[in-house]
């Protein structure tokens, strides 16, 4: 497929000698305008890569902040139509940052498959992470995706062994995101040194580059894989952020969207002094 922007970006952080780091927030959380403007700004608190959750009422691989995240959202109204315009609102200042959907495949596949990958294209949209899509049905998102022009960015396990490794990474492309611990986002900090480890094995296979997610939530965390890895993901910290800047009544404040904005640029700044420091 031709260069996309996710390619162009990592190729930038190549040249710069660092990783990036990659943000979720769930769109429309917890409100459409909120939402809004705080997935505008995050390219200037330092985001790289942005991933767009979509909502859903049983999102099974997520922990208990990013599954609240996507029922403020829907019970704000938010749909895949609204998710796409939210893109288009996007695009209008910002050309260049990376910006993945991610999600179950439910709710596309309501939307309509095709209808989809033709509507998130004009919008601006530049991968998809649908996480409950193994390889074997490749042919009913990810191939006419990557068709499209779209990057179809698959997950790696601590249990994908290297027996399975190739089948998940045959149709990949964009990066590989490795998920550093065993069970739901959110729950857990991963063992940095395993971490590394991973990331060295799935080199093995793939010139992809490696961005890695779930359990990390601090500026030194974000270090430390930004020490081994390509980029780091960084989601459930961020939409409690969100969570905990709302009112009583679940609204947001004037606190809400600088809450997420400052941890993002403390996250960013970690992740940039990770080689920086070591070449010091």
């Amino acid at each position: 497929m031709t260069d996309t922007r996710i390619d162009r970006r990592f190729a930038a952080l190549r040249s710069e000698n660092r990783a990036g780091l990659v943000t979720f927030v769930t769109a429309g959380d917890p409100d459409y305008d909120t939402s809004l403007e705080i997935f505008k700004g995050l390219p200037g608190a330092g985001a790289d890569i942005i991933e767009l959750g979509m909502p859903f009422s049983d999102p099974m691989a997520e922990g208990p902040p990013i599954q609240a995240s996507s029922k403020r959202a829907l019970d704000a109204g938010q749909t895949m139509v609204k998710t796409l315009e939210m893109v288009r609102a996007f695009r209008e200042d910002d050309a260049d940052t990376p910006i993945v959907l991610m999600g179950y495949f439910n709710p596309i596949y309501i939307y309509g498959t095709d209808r989809f990958i033709a509507d998130a294209g004009e919008a601006g949209v530049d991968g998809l992470i649908v996480v409950d899509l193994p390889p074997e049905a490749d042919k009913e998102l990810c191939i006419p995706a990557l068709e499209a022009g779209l990057n179809f960015i698959r997950l790696a396990t601590p249990t994908t062994d290297d027996k399975r490794l190739p089948r998940v990474l045959q149709n990949t492309s964009g990066f590989v995101y490795y998920v550093s611990i065993t069970g739901i986002t959110g729950t857990a900090t991963p063992d940095f040194s395993e971490v590394a480890q991973a990331v060295e094995r799935i080199k093995g296979h793939s010139a992809l580059p490696v961005a890695v997610g779930f359990g990390i939530k601090t500026a030194d965390h974000a270090a430390a894989v930004g020490s081994a890895a390509d980029g780091a993901v960084v989601g459930s910290a961020l939409v409690n952020a969100v969570r905990d800047s709302l009112d009583t009544q679940g609204r947001a404040t004037d606190k809400t969207v600088p809450a997420v904005l400052e941890l993002t640029a403390r996250l960013a700044e970690g992740i940039r002094s990770a080689r920086r420091e070591a070449a010091e």
